[in-house]
């Protein structure tokens, strides 16, 4: 009777306390935002999301890119700065403009977007170049996707 009630209290608690899905993403959380191009293994940033509530209206998603040792502007041709990106394929996606911090040995590199209404658990957060005179977006520096966030 007594090994009846311990099997039925293990059953128990894994039915009551059900382990996360990977689909699943707790708020508020943080990614690393891995380089995607071979030359510039120095490039990384970070991605914070979470919940904020600004107005009295429902809370929105907040994302902030903080990056650092990204190429140099001057050798990336058309380009004159970095925005943050972030996309739900082939549905919605969101930029933000990241602004320079002067440091020495290079600028760090942040910005943040408050106003995301979408669920963003399958979304991806990039850092890309971008030409703020024609509105152009470029190729894409640093990524990671949402479900890394920790």
């Amino acid at each position: 009777m007594k090994k009846m009630m311990v099997v039925v209290c293990m059953v128990g608690s894994v039915v009551v306390h059900p382990v996360q899905s990977d689909a699943e993403v707790l708020m508020p959380c943080s990614a690393v935002l891995e380089s995607v191009v071979a030359d510039q293994v120095n490039a990384k940033g970070a991605a914070l999301v979470y919940k904020v509530k600004l107005t009295p209206s429902f809370p929105r998603t907040s994302i902030s890119i903080h990056a650092n040792h990204l190429p140099v502007l001057s050798a990336t041709g058309e380009y004159d700065g970095y925005e943050g990106f972030a996309f739900i394929p082939n549905e919605i996606s969101w930029r933000f403009k990241l602004f320079p911090t002067p440091e020495e040995g290079g600028p760090t590199w942040a910005g943040r977007i408050d106003d995301i209404t979408a669920d963003v658990t399958n979304s991806t957060m990039e850092v890309r170049l971008s030409n703020s005179k024609t509105g152009k977006l470029g190729p894409v520096i640093l990524r990671n996707r949402m479900n890394a966030c920790k």
